[in-house]
């Protein structure tokens, strides 16, 4: 018998209770009270670049039970703290008391504890399979690519410093010429960058020992058949471009460490300043990659292309020099457009003042080798996620993404947070706050200057500090610090 129950629907009268919950509603019921918790505003704009799948908690272990602090909110309060202009732990702590008290009833103290207990317990293994989702998630249009509809790979190397601790200067020790507690750890980084995009495709980490060719022969596996390698004269290296020509990668390299071919010694001239030469095969060293048994079963010389540049603009350093490729067809590729792209490798020097400048990540803040690998990784996550939107909004508008202002970008990102977090359940206010976000972008263009002169100089006179030589207790403060000369320490 059916029993109806007009004025208390919600009861069940066999037994005096509510109806049995199905398993769709306590689903629905722990997805609200997840999101509740969640700094929902940067996963509304960044989802589809780093899905959700790569945030949900894992079956046992860490991040297994349902904490504010879940591997989601983590993860995405982490991002927050990359982008944001402080940087700070506390910042982000606040910034998520603040939204846990306008969408849900939950509390939470100012105190960072938990909030630095829960970042290590990222897998650095999760966030690596991010940065992969967010480097090979492009989709690049055969007409951005820079050469003949193939992808160029630029590769170049920086440093980085970290706090001074005893297990940072144990993996990245200082150099040795300073005194023990005067210096920080430093790091050697070397990535691999799209120049269509700007994004980071791999990387690979090193103490001040290690030289960028092997880091770059850990990124071999980046490295597809018909992309173009393209560096500096520190990748000039007959080995690895070997290898890479095996791989069926073309490499443009400025020629070091070997004289040029003249006419009179080459195989054939293609055109004034473009020569088809053989470069022999150097003899074996105690350094080389290989043993001498196997060097010596390298080919004894490669067939190249020279090409000799005039620098015509005033304000650069040399006035000409050579280049090395294994492009060789010159009606496919001419020695102008070889020359053009390689003057576009100066990008990769942009994309790492937008990550260590404008992102802050020249100075590491973690104290542990383990939370630097996985602060570095988190910075590539958000820079790439930053890169598509650039990228998503120049291809919509049929603009050159090199062309749009990376700051500008991170800047109008820094102030949309704040309203995608107010309207985080709101999806018709996030699309509307998101094409607000992406007009923004569209409209910050950095003037087209050709030719540029950019030195690496400073014009803001620094202040009159004295640089510590001495551990803190045996450092004594100079009298009249103001008439000092920093230089002269």
């Amino acid at each position: 018998m059916n029993n109806t129950t007009p004025f208390l629907p919600g009861l069940h009268l066999q037994s005096l209770r509510k109806k049995p919950r199905s398993t769709a509603q306590i689903m629905a019921d722990e997805m609200m009270h997840k999101k509740d918790k969640s700094l929902l505003g940067l996963k509304a704009c960044f989802g589809r670049f780093i899905p959700e799948c790569f945030l949900k908690n894992n079956v046992k272990g860490h991040h297994s039970r349902h904490r504010i602090f879940s591997k989601e909110t983590t993860f995405w309060a982490f991002f927050s703290q990359i982008i944001d202009a402080d940087g700070g732990c506390a910042e982000v702590v606040k910034k998520l008391k603040t939204y846990l008290a306008f969408n849900s009833d939950q509390s939470l103290s100012v105190s960072t504890g938990s909030y630095c207990k829960a970042r290590k317990k990222l897998e650095e293994t999760d966030l690596v399979e991010i940065l992969k989702h967010t480097s090979e998630s492009f989709h690049v249009n055969l007409d951005d690519q820079p050469l003949a509809g193939r992808r160029v790979i630029v590769v170049d190397g920086t440093g980085l410093s970290m706090p001074d601790t005893s297990e940072n200067q144990d993996e990245w020790p200082q150099i040795s010429s300073q005194k023990k507690g005067c210096g920080f750890p430093t790091m050697r980084l070397l990535d691999c960058f799209d120049l269509a995009t700007g994004a980071i495709l791999s990387y690979a980490v090193g103490n001040k020992k290690n030289h960028e060719l092997p880091l770059l022969r850990q990124q071999e596996g980046t490295f597809k058949e018909g992309d173009i390698f393209l560096g500096d004269k520190g990748f000039c290296s007959f080995y690895d471009v070997d290898r890479l020509r095996e791989k069926g990668v073309d490499s443009i390299i400025p020629l070091a460490r070997r004289i040029p071919k003249t006419e009179q010694t080459c195989i054939k001239k293609l055109a004034n300043n473009d020569l088809l030469i053989r470069w022999e095969r150097p003899a074996w060293y105690k350094k080389a990659p290989l043993p001498k048994d196997e060097w010596n079963q390298l080919p004894e010389e490669l067939l190249l292309r020279q090409i000799k540049v005039d620098v015509e603009q005033p304000g650069f350093r040399v006035k000409s020099f050579y280049i090395i490729t294994t492009l060789l067809d010159p009606l496919i590729y001419s020695a102008k457009s070889i020359a053009d792209l390689y003057y576009r490798r100066w990008s990769v020097e942009l994309f790492f003042r937008d990550l260590k400048t404008t992102t802050k990540m020249d100075i590491l803040r973690c104290k542990s080798p383990a939370m630097i690998r996985k602060e570095l990784l988190m910075y590539f996550i958000a820079y790439n996620a930053i890169r598509h939107l650039i990228y998503e909004t120049a291809h919509a508008h049929e603009k050159d993404p090199m062309r749009l202002s990376y700051k500008g970008a991170l800047q109008a990102l820094r102030q949309a947070e704040v309203y995608f977090n107010r309207a985080a359940l709101c999806p018709s206010e996030i699309l509307r706050i998101r094409e607000n976000l992406l007009d923004s972008i569209r409209t910050n263009i950095i003037p087209f200057r050709p030719g540029r002169s950019e030195p690496r100089c400073l014009k803001r006179r620094l202040k009159p500090y004295q640089l510590l030589t001495l551990h803190r207790h045996e450092m004594i403060e100079i009298k009249h610090r103001s008439k000092y000369n920093a230089k002269a320490a």
